[in-house]
């Protein structure tokens, strides 16, 4: 068996794919059933946030598994398997650990040593415990790739400065506004995770100097909620999806961080702003505002790719804690898979070694008649001997699955011995 990952990111994906293949949080349950129904597939997580939709795997055939997940990624992306397969990353084995390790400790991130990611990629793999298609290979994977991320946060500073997604967000949109954010109006839609994020860098006044943060989402409780958070820095207030134009029509920023299907802002929603000029940060995925509301007259939208600038500026600032943080990643792939060479061997060679005593045991006791002649200690060294040679049999096939686990060779070898024995 092999542990892959096949799946879409920000840095090779067009964003009207990924936004297409993500996969909503009411939709993961379907979706995870599905790749688990999948006959070469033996244990699934799933990986899908606003810059990635990626599936680890733990499978029987690696090109049967690739050929599967694309599939899947092009029905979601209505396009064919081909366009996918131009886009896509494929890992395998020890590639899978370095990519998941490097996604937990922030370095494959927009934004590099942002935060928000690490507690995704735990959720993510929670979920997947839940319904029940992690099993031991996954647990493993994840559990390091968690352990990584954390060290890498304890031991650098790569998570000073513009430490998440959201807060980038909020400063691009600072630095486009540049004068005209004091004490404007913004609108924040949506309430879950990442508008959270974004909702405290809004009332961060290290960030922004805003007069009043309009929070909207489907349920205005949830919104109220979270307008309730400000604590007095700034002021705040929640909304349902009716009070959205309203709010817009008096608003110099619009945010937006929620999970919906369709567009939420619509050029309909702008008819009555006369021009005034509105800056669109769009951060929804799929996106949450129609691509024509671009076109509008003083209107300037800006969606994920438009963070380089930002993202620059985080890179130059901690070049040497982003080469200290991959320095620990490699260091926990390789303790990974010291771990998994042993864990892998260890199963194999405790049933090899039971089979042997269970089989020495029997025969001696098989002929204990023939032995009645001899005194107890007399039979408690041929007990002794037979011991001792089953432990010289078993010592080379033992050290050869201890040494290869874990690799190629080491799965053939494990096979092998698993038939010959009937394991």
């Amino acid at each position: 068996m092999s542990v892959v990952v096949i799946g879409v990111e920000h840095t090779k994906t067009p964003l009207d794919i990924l936004e297409r293949v993500t996969v909503a949080d009411a939709e993961v349950s379907k979706v995870l059933a599905q790749l688990a129904s999948y006959e070469n597939v033996r244990e699934v997580a799933l990986v899908s946030t606003c810059l990635r939709t990626e599936v680890y795997a733990v499978v029987d055939r690696f090109h049967d598994a690739v050929d599967d997940v694309t599939t899947l990624l092009a029905e979601r992306a209505g396009c064919s398997p081909a366009t996918i397969e131009e886009h896509e990353s494929v890992f395998f084995d020890r590639g899978v650990a370095t990519h998941l390790f490097k996604i937990a400790a922030g370095l494959a991130s927009a934004v590099p040593g942002e935060t928000e990611v690490l507690g995704q990629v735990r959720r993510s793999f929670d979920r997947s415990v839940d319904e029940g298609t992690a099993g031991p290979m996954l647990t493993s994977l994840f559990r390091h790739a968690v352990q990584a991320g954390r060290r890498v946060r304890t031991e650098t500073g790569i998570s000073r400065g513009t430490t998440s997604f959201s807060f980038a967000a909020v400063d691009m949109a600072r630095q486009h506004l540049g004068t005209d954010a004091e004490g404007a109006s913004a609108v924040l839609l949506g309430a879950g995770g990442l508008a959270s994020g974004t909702f405290a860098s809004l009332v961060d006044e290290r960030v922004a100097t805003l007069d009043h943060v309009h929070v909207v989402n489907r349920t205005e409780v949830n919104a109220s909620e979270l307008a309730g958070r400000a604590e007095g820095r700034v002021s705040a207030s929640g909304h349902g999806l009716g009070d959205l134009v309203e709010v817009l029509s008096r608003a110099r920023l619009l945010i937006c961080t929620a999970e919906s299907d369709v567009p939420l802002v619509t050029p309909a929603h702008l008819a009555g702003r006369g021009g005034h000029p509105l800056l669109i940060v769009d951060l929804g995925m799929p996106r949450n505002v129609d691509p024509e509301v671009g076109l509008l007259p003083g209107i300037e939208l800006l969606d994920i790719s438009h963070l380089s600038a930002v993202v620059e500026a985080a890179v130059e600032d901690r070049r040497s804690e982003i080469s200290r943080a991959e320095e620990i990643v490699a260091d926990e792939v390789a303790r990974y898979l010291e771990d998994m060479r042993g864990r892998g061997a260890a199963p194999v060679v405790v049933a090899l070694r039971e089979k042997l005593e269970t089989i020495r045991a029997a025969e001696l006791e098989r002929r204990r008649s023939d032995l009645a002649s001899l005194s107890p200690e007399q039979f408690d060294a041929v007990e002794a001997m037979t011991r001792a040679m089953l432990a010289k049999l078993a010592h080379e096939p033992t050290v050869a699955l201890k040494e290869t686990a874990g690799t190629p060779r080491g799965e053939r070898l494990l096979e092998a011995v698993s038939l010959l024995f009937d394991l």
